[in-house]
């Protein structure tokens, strides 16, 4: 017999956003390779316990065509004999939420739905796993990946899976992402912690970049757009995090482009003194020309 693997998960949809995800924790490598699905538009799938990965694909299929999400977890698993072992939850674009755990599923096993969500765990501390990321998901405020990663790590305080931590994951797909960035895909965001003494801990520190960089990211399709007082506001968030040469050079950029002169000549000054290869560079940027004659002693 295969050893059992716990997992506890949250898939959750953000109407206004037009978000969907989930994030995962389980004492099992590579958790993010088999239980989390998403397609933007659509919904999101954990499939867990004794999972099939294939699963998750199978009940977005459903949905896609039109399915309840109650009625997509039946269909799925209907000829399934096995499907005691599983355990499954799924929420629509729309907020519609499911859940499936079977009654052979390793205690403490069991589910929690609301409002655009679904949370589900197996071979838990106790119900107070899920009962607090539920609390955690409701009370956080926020971008869709952070309430996912705050229910995790309720979930973690509450005691997890009893057998301990390995690997964790998060998925995040948004409708429309794909047209904001050169990807040509809805995915936003896509980190997986594969093996760690303290996975979620480790993906939280991950979320940190990973904003940086989505921050990054819009900023650069606001100037594409010729928006630039809305990229370099968009910086501005990431330059809180800590100084980066890159990241004031852009912002330096954008501001002069927006017009910000003091702000720009400040930036650019800065990044220069802590990366002087970006002198080449500055010489001959064009978006640096609304400030060029503060910079000539450059």
């Amino acid at each position: 017999m295969a050893a059992p693997r716990g997992t506890f998960s949250i898939v959750a949809a953000d109407l206004e956003a037009g978000e969907v995800g989930c994030a995962v924790q389980s004492k099992y490598f590579s958790v993010g390779s088999v239980v989390p699905w998403a397609q933007a538009g659509v919904g999101a799938v954990a499939t867990q316990a004794a999972g099939v990965a294939v699963y998750g694909r199978r009940v977005l299929e459903e949905l896609a065509r039109g399915a309840a999400p109650d009625a997509a977890l039946e269909r799925v698993l209907a000829e399934d004999a096995g499907r005691e072992t599983r355990q499954l939850g799924v929420v629509t674009a729309d907020g519609r939420a499911a859940a499936f755990t079977g009654g052979s599923c390793l205690d403490w096993a069991g589910h929690r739905t609301g409002a655009g969500f679904a949370v589900q765990g197996n071979i838990l501390a106790g119900a107070a796993v899920v009962d607090e990321m539920v609390r955690a998901y409701e009370e956080t405020t926020g971008p869709l990946v952070e309430r996912l990663v705050g229910a995790l790590e309720a979930g973690q305080r509450a005691g997890g899976d009893r057998r301990g931590q390995q690997s964790a994951a998060l998925v995040v797909e948004r409708r429309g992402g794909r047209s904001e960035s050169r990807e040509g895909i809805d995915r936003i965001c896509d980190l997986r912690v594969e093996d760690h003494p303290e996975p979620i801990a480790e993906l939280r520190r991950l979320v940190g970049i990973w904003s940086g960089w989505d921050a990054q990211r819009r900023a650069h399709a606001a100037h594409e757009r010729g928006e630039h007082a809305a990229a370099a506001d968009a910086l501005v968030v990431v330059l809180a995090r800590g100084e980066d040469a890159e990241v004031l050079y852009n912002l330096a950029c954008y501001e002069a482009l927006a017009g910000r002169r003091d702000d720009a000549v400040l930036h650019v000054r800065r990044a220069l003194e802590l990366s002087p290869s970006l002198r080449e560079l500055a010489a001959d940027d064009r978006d640096l020309d609304p400030i060029r004659d503060a910079l000539a002693d450059l």
